[in-house]
């Protein structure tokens, strides 16, 4: 089986984001792999540990990048691909999806796999846009994968109830939390990922131009959410409780 992950480089879940000149500031911030992205690293090694194959994992953007691949050649893909888009100038879902596809388009994958989301922009776009370029089939927010030949049985989350959705390969799945357990990488899944083929592209590599590949999207505003106000603590019986209750929702918060 022939299988692609698609990762992205994301700010740690646990940091304390700023905002410096109208930009989220990465200076002194810690990197991971997008937590939804290890759901899809993890599926592609279940995959190839039940059908054989290779895992490819490919990422977009900055060099710094390489490090997030390393981890996920740790953790058991075999090849891992790095395509910079420096040249690109405000790039957004659509950039993602348009570079992906163009290296793609030749692979013959049997699956790719993508976090649902990312921690970041938190678009869920680059999946469905990527599938839509390459022209095969798409499933989101996947909970259960099995796949029997060219088939897939895929159970998805919708709105807290299960979708079941059976599908023909080639295709693309974007991974919600509940489809596994990402694994940590072991130590000599560390040193093997050291010695793992890691390719570096450009855009020139892929002959893509530029301009072809400019995001379709512009960002008007970036700003933090307004300070939440300290909360009240209520005191006496029930009964005063809800009365008060009801004043302050009244008088204060004005809601009814």
């Amino acid at each position: 089986m022939n299988i692609y992950v698609i990762m992205k480089r994301t700010f740690d879940t646990e940091e304390k984001i700023s905002i410096k000149n109208g930009k989220v500031s990465d200076d002194g911030a810690t990197f991971i792999i997008n937590p939804y992205d290890e759901y899809a690293v993890e599926e592609a090694i279940k995959l190839k540990e039940e059908h054989g194959g290779e895992i490819t994992v490919v990422t977009i953007g900055e060099e710094e990048a390489e490090k997030e691949l390393r981890t996920a050649l740790a953790m058991g893909a075999d090849k891992a691909v790095h395509i910079s888009d420096e040249d690109v100038e405000d790039g957004d879902a659509f950039s993602t999806a348009a570079i992906l596809a163009t290296f793609l388009k030749d692979k013959e994958a049997d699956i790719i796999l993508a976090g649902n989301v990312t921690v970041d922009s938190s678009s869920g776009q680059v999946g469905p846009r990527l599938a839509e370029e390459l022209g095969i089939g798409v499933v989101t927010t996947i909970t259960k994968l099995t796949v029997d030949g060219d088939k897939a049985i895929i159970e998805r989350d919708v709105e807290g109830d299960i979708e079941i959705v059976e599908a023909q390969l080639p295709l693309v799945v974007t991974c919600q939390q509940g489809l596994n357990e990402p694994r940590y990488p072991s130590l000599p899944g560390i040193m093997k990922a050291k010695k793992k083929p890691l390719e570096r592209f450009d855009l020139d590599d892929l002959d893509i131009e530029e301009d072809d590949v400019e995001g379709k999207s512009k960002t008007i505003e970036v700003s933090l959410p307004p300070v939440k106000g300290a909360g009240k603590i209520l005191n006496g019986d029930l009964k005063v409780q809800a009365q008060e209750l009801i004043s302050l929702l009244k008088t204060e918060a004005k809601v009814i």
